[in-house]
């Protein structure tokens, strides 16, 4: 049995000492466009609200039902995607919940009702929740500790392209063409084809394989890598080096009480704590701002074209705050990468709720911007790096759904705010609640970059039960 496990440790040893190369990058390009539409998907409802008000004839409280339907389904698929993902493997849920995603978008452009449409848009919702919440701790189990930040936070960074993409449907096809909302969605449903490509260029992860006793695929899995690792780099590979052999772990079924009982026991309380927190804080700020932006804009008497016109400047504005946070959270750990990038969009908000002026007011936007998607980037690569492998999904994905309840109660708290405190007490609050992520995360986050990924978590907290 002794002699087994050290296979199956050496196997993981040799999977993180090599190089990252064209064979990763694939990767990266892989799971990046499936987040560029789930960002997509996010984005567009914003765009869609004016449309579809005008089209039925809804009141303000049925068009916060919509901007909240994406959010609420987005709860449910991250739950169930992290749940399904430590149970029937990574892969099948990412591809289910693409599938998912897509035909309910569909559903979403032909519907002929307003009833039609809301469901149209949690399924959706639901879809691209599961896949956003699968991504990033798949892939990262493929990749070796010293560039697991960067490529975690890279892999988020392509959320900023669907941000764009959203903001240049919303100006482009949205407001000009007539019926512009059905084919907005028809476009963003077009990841649909990109199965073919993830089935066949998608292994599963050896670790998810490793942790459910499936040792000969993950073999295979590995070897593949290795050999396709060779042929990129023209070099030879690192030597495998050596590793401490402990117990090995016990297969686990993974249920939601189950999962709920391991992560909050213990030590683990701590680490679920500051990483549910960190979710909620940055998923309410983002939402709360990105879904209410163009509106708040216009109330300050920017014209709707125009509105849609600063929205592009301030989505721009996330493809380099994803990209420098992913190159920090190498340098300055990921845990003092939120901590600063909290703080920076802190001061965005506050710079924001003191302006007036249009153009000053899309600069500090832009700068919020920057900060929270910066955020975003840390954080993805934190939360897989503190669950242990059997749970790693589960624990991502519950982190993920506790953070959307941020983005479904953001719209109407925001809604509700600017009535009764005002353009300026809107972001007054948000700067608030930043404030508060940051002293939490210096306070009580996890120090991760540079250490595997058994280091991290596989050697249990003294407390942690199973």
């Amino acid at each position: 049995m002794l002699e087994r496990w050290r296979h199956l440790v050496t196997l993981l040893a040799r999977l993180d000492r090599l190089p990252l190369s064209r064979p990763h990058y694939l990767l990266l390009l892989l799971g990046g466009l499936g987040y560029t539409f789930d960002g997509m998907d996010s984005a567009v409802v914003a765009f869609l609200l004016p449309s579809v008000q005008e089209v039925w004839g809804l009141t303000n409280a049925q068009l916060g039902l919509i901007g909240s339907a994406t959010p609420f389904g987005f709860l449910f698929g991250a739950t169930c995607a992290g749940l399904l993902g430590d149970r029937i493997g990574r892969r099948q849920v990412m591809m289910w919940a693409l599938a998912v995603y897509a035909l309910f978008s569909v559903v979403g452009a032909l519907a002929p009702n307003y009833g039609i449409f809301l469901g149209a848009r949690v399924l959706a919702g639901f879809g691209a929740g599961a896949e956003s919440a699968i991504i990033a701790p798949f892939l990262s189990e493929f990749v070796p500790a010293a560039r697991r930040g960067w490529f975690v936070g890279a892999l988020a960074g392509f959320f900023s392209f669907g941000f764009v993409a959203a903001a240049l449907l919303g100006r482009f096809v949205v407001q000009p063409l007539p019926e512009g909302w059905r084919w907005a969605q028809v476009i963003t449903a077009a990841p649909i084809v990109m199965l073919l490509w993830w089935r066949r260029s998608l292994p599963e992860s050896p670790r998810f394989l490793l942790a459910n006793g499936r040792a000969d695929e993950a073999e295979r899995v590995v070897a593949d890598l290795e050999r396709r690792v060779l042929a990129a780099t023209g070099a030879e590979l690192p030597p495998v080096p050596e590793v401490a052999v402990e117990r090995p772990a016990r297969t686990r079924r993974i249920g939601l009480l189950s999962a709920l009982r391991y992560l909050w026991s213990g030590a683990m309380a701590g680490r679920t704590a500051i990483t549910w927190l960190i979710w909620f804080v940055i998923t309410f700020s983002y939402y709360g701002f990105f879904t209410w932006i163009p509106t708040l804009l216009v109330q300050q008497g920017i014209t709707v074209t125009r509105s849609f016109e600063f929205s592009i400047i301030i989505y721009l504005a996330q493809v380099p705050g994803y990209f420098s946070a992913a190159w920090l959270g190498e340098l300055l750990d990921r845990k003092n990468t939120i901590a600063l990038y909290l703080a920076g969009a802190a001061a965005g908000a506050y710079w924001m709720s003191q302006m007036t002026d249009p153009v000053l007011i899309t600069t500090s936007a832009a700068v919020l911007s920057f900060f929270l998607n910066g955020t975003y980037a840390a954080v993805y690569s934190y939360t897989p790096e503190v669950f242990p492998t059997w749970i790693r999904a589960s624990g991502t994905g519950l982190s993920s759904a506790f953070g959307r309840v941020g983005s479904i109660i953001a719209p109407s708290v925001i809604g509700m705010s600017a009535a009764t405190l005002g353009f300026a007490g809107v972001f007054g609050m948000t700067t608030a609640v930043l404030a508060a992520g940051v002293v939490c995360t210096l306070l009580f986050g996890v120090s991760t970059a540079g250490r595997s990924l058994e280091d991290l978590t596989e050697s249990e907290p003294q407390g942690a039960t199973r």
